[in-house]
């Protein structure tokens, strides 16, 4: 007895790990029954919604593979309460082109005018257009990286920081951490410098950039990171 060719499609989609056409293949068959939906424009619909669901699921990923603490929008921030900004200029910014000139970019400012907002939702948006991507503080990394130096995984930890395609290292000058030795810079530098044309590090500071080499306690290093 043959055997069901539905059934054996069913099969093939699992193997394939297709679940959504194997979710919607009922449905769009009678539909397209119903229609008289030709066969090349039938396909093109499962395979259209099987690909933005695979998207969809890598995206997710992404996100949280980032460590965002929460999604931030460009379209929820107020710029007409920050008249200073150039909104023009932060959203040719979220097109990501310094992303792919590998390019770095600094947001400073003083507390409340939102820059950390920009941030994330650059960051967002980096993961929806699905470049790896991570979110940290800056006492958080140089917490975690002054710790493995006493297990010996600091070139495990630093990897990290080195990988994704956008670092968003966000609140320098919101801990005083940074300013406890000249290691700690030293630590930050290895970061920075480890991805400096490599790939795309985004700063959020509250401290004005001829100040950072002072607040970091090394003129140099701070050149190197604000190049």
């Amino acid at each position: 007895m043959a055997s069901d060719p539905l059934e054996q499609i069913r099969k093939s989609l699992s193997i394939l790990k297709m679940k959504t056409i194997a979710d919607i293949l009922d449905d769009e068959l009678a539909r397209a029954a119903q229609e008289s939906t030709p066969a090349t424009e039938l396909l093109e619909r499962l395979f259209t919604r099987e690909a933005d669901a695979l998207i969809q699921r890598r995206i997710e990923r992404r996100i949280k593979q980032s460590k965002l603490p929460e999604r931030k929008l460009l379209a929820d921030f107020d710029f007409a309460f920050q008249k200073g900004l150039d909104k023009a200029r932060i959203m040719e910014i979220a097109g990501l082109d310094f992303v792919k000139r590998k390019q770095g970019l600094i947001l400073a400012g003083n507390s409340g005018t939102g820059k950390s907002h920009i941030a994330k939702a650059i960051l967002l948006i980096g993961c929806m257009k699905t470049y790896s991507c991570r979110y940290t503080t800056a006492s958080d990394m140089l917490r975690e990286l002054l710790a493995s130096l006493a297990d010996d995984t600091l070139m495990k930890k630093l990897k990290r920081y080195l990988s994704p395609d956008i670092l968003l290292i966000d609140e320098i000058g919101f801990d005083r951490l940074e300013q406890q030795d000249a290691y700690n810079a030293n630590l930050f530098h290895k970061v920075i410098d480890g991805r400096y044309c490599k790939k795309t590090t985004m700063l959020t500071t509250n401290i004005d950039f001829k100040e950072l080499g002072d607040y970091l306690g090394d003129p140099v290093i701070t050149t190197a990171i604000v190049d």
